[in-house]
């Protein structure tokens, strides 16, 4: 036990140093940080006993995964520089108000015909791989505050994967729900008016508050009491924090108010240098503890987790991320303003990673997942897939994007 605990410690101290090295290291490398911390995980755990961290504790995967998703949100708020507006963020709605719900239909089908599931079972997978990823996504993302969008792609990547991790949650609890208890229409209507709409507009409602509220508040008083001259950018992991378990405790989506919470704070507060502080801790946190996640994600691989795939499983992960996902958002951007290689980049990168695996423990924890076993190692692999792909792809993707934005800007 002692020895485990010592390796414990070692592999701790890897990964926090990872996070602060390996990003320049890697700066002309096809590997992400993500591929690496993976790899880490896997071989320091393949010589272990067989004992699924994922599976074993799965409440602590839960509350590690819940946390990290909370402090990646506020991040990915917090560094988007368009201000709110139906036509300046229309990629953005036409991705969460028409593109997920294709995406959602499209894998509940999928999970029925390819994998022969129950159909309540095939909704509750579709909501638990419905959001794509804060995290592993960084690389396709916005860059921090006030250095500019880049671009349409960049700016409807962030935007979509800081609120689909919250908008996705009503349709587990959808999932959840039909596999709990039987068909009926009251059990529909009481789904769509509290935990579609109510909870959504609730967690918009705090965040706008608490966002308007911190930034009114912090411009008011005295200069030498702000909150922005603490010169302590640890203040992210608090307001998001804050924001998150305000909206827990009226049963709104805590996610959701945590993204509108920072993008207010991002549109509202004057201190532009104070915001980039905050964001870099957001950031450095929600690195050192997305890689411990990876790390254990590479042992649950090590230990088993898709050993069973099978072939039926490898195609459905592939139709997913391949298929349904390009194919949903260039119907959500039908008859749109951006061009088809905007519409194709931000088809591709539809990555799954912390989200789903995030809501899979949930859902685990809630005790209506059908098969568990199974259940991880369906979103195990689309994971993976998404670890693996994206992580190549990335960087010389938007390097050729970027290059034909700049060549076609005045």
């Amino acid at each position: 036990m002692q020895q485990i605990q010592l390796f414990g410690f070692l592999s701790l101290g890897f990964i926090v140093l990872a996070v602060v090295w390996l990003p320049v290291l890697l700066q002309r490398s096809p590997l992400s940080l993500p591929i690496l911390a993976v790899a880490f995980g896997y071989v320091f755990f393949l010589p272990m006993p067989s004992d699924r961290f994922f599976a074993t504790y799965s409440m602590a995967t839960e509350v590690l995964l819940e946390f990290v998703l909370v402090i990646a949100v506020m991040g990915a708020g917090l560094k988007v520089d368009r201000r709110f507006g139906l036509n300046r963020w229309s990629s953005t709605w036409r991705l969460l108000g028409l593109g997920m719900p294709l995406a959602i239909a499209g894998i509940a089908a999928c999970g029925v015909w390819i994998l022969d599931l129950p159909a309540t079972e095939a909704v509750l997978l579709a909501g638990i791989l419905a959001p794509t990823d804060p995290v592993l996504a960084s690389n396709v993302q916005v860059g921090p505050p006030g250095v500019g969008e880049e671009g349409e792609v960049r700016f409807a990547l962030t935007s979509e994967a800081g609120l689909n991790d919250g908008l996705a949650y009503p349709f587990v609890i959808l999932g959840l729900l039909l596999m709990g208890h039987p068909l009926q229409a009251e059990l529909i209507e009481n789904w769509g008016l509290v935990d579609l709409l109510w909870k959504i507009g609730a967690a918009v409602a705090v965040g706008l508050v608490v966002g308007r509220g911190i930034t009114a508040i912090n411009q008011r008083i005295p200069k030498q009491f702000r909150l922005s001259q603490s010169e302590n950018g640890l203040a992210s992991a608090g307001v998001a924090l804050l924001v998150y378990g305000a909206a827990e405790l009226i049963h709104a989506y805590g996610l959701v108010a945590v993204f509108t919470a920072a993008s207010t704070i991002r549109n509202t507060t004057k201190n532009l240098n104070y915001t980039r502080d905050i964001h870099s801790s957001a950031e450095q946190v929600e690195q050192l503890v997305s890689i411990l996640i990876l790390a254990l994600f590479g042992g649950a691989l090590a230990e088993g987790l898709i050993a069973s795939l099978d072939f039926r499983e490898v195609v459905f992960a592939l139709i997913v991320l391949f298929v349904l996902r390009p194919a949903s958002v260039l119907l959500g951007f039908a008859r749109s303003r951006h061009p088809m290689p905007v519409r194709l980049a931000v088809g591709f990168f539809g990555i799954r990673g912390l989200g789903s695996l995030y809501y899979t423990a949930y859902a685990i924890n809630e005790g209506h997942a059908g098969d568990p076993e199974r259940l991880w190692r369906i979103v195990g692999v689309i994971v993976l897939l998404s670890v693996v792909v994206y992580g190549l792809s990335a960087g010389p993707v938007m390097d050729m994007l970027d290059r034909m934005r700049k060549a076609h800007t005045p």
